[in-house]
């Protein structure tokens, strides 16, 4: 069953300054008496990047055959995962305009990584109070000063 036994969540936020530009990521993991914080950057990415790494950083932290209550505040992520990528495989990776998926690459993962737990999937508005997002907002932000400072 994994590392955990409880339904494990996992909040999630990715960060760029310029679009593109340095972002970072977040993932905030929180289950029965254990947190952990994770995040990271990329020099030159755009936010959609960073807003999809952070949820496969952080399913790849909490393993497989999860249950997982997983919180974003990106449409993009959670219409894609829920929504768009069985139409996207479907088409050879193509949007419904016939233009090449925009990070497929990240898609290809995320759905690998997807299938391996129970997710449920949930959205909250950004920068609107939630503790969790709140969270991985700080997170992601932390990751774009660890480059900064370095």
């Amino acid at each position: 069953m994994g590392k955990f036994k409880d339904i494990v969540k996992l909040y999630t936020d990715g960060a760029c300054k310029g679009n593109p530009g340095i972002g970072g990521w977040g993932a905030f993991i929180q289950t029965t008496g254990f947190e952990a914080e994770f995040n990271g950057f990329s020099p030159n990415t755009t936010n959609n990047r960073m807003e999809l790494i952070a949820v496969i950083e952080g399913l790849k932290e909490i393993g497989e055959n999860v249950g997982i209550e997983l919180t974003t505040d990106s449409q993009y992520v959670k219409n894609g995962i829920n929504q768009w990528i069985n139409n996207w495989k479907k088409n050879g990776w193509k949007t419904a305009a016939k233009k090449p998926v925009k990070n497929k690459d990240l898609w290809i993962e995320l759905d690998a990584l997807a299938q391996k737990s129970t997710i449920k999937w949930k959205w909250v508005k950004g920068h609107s109070g939630h503790p969790g997002n709140e969270k991985a907002d700080q997170l992601a932000n932390e990751g774009i000063e660890k480059f900064q400072n370095q």
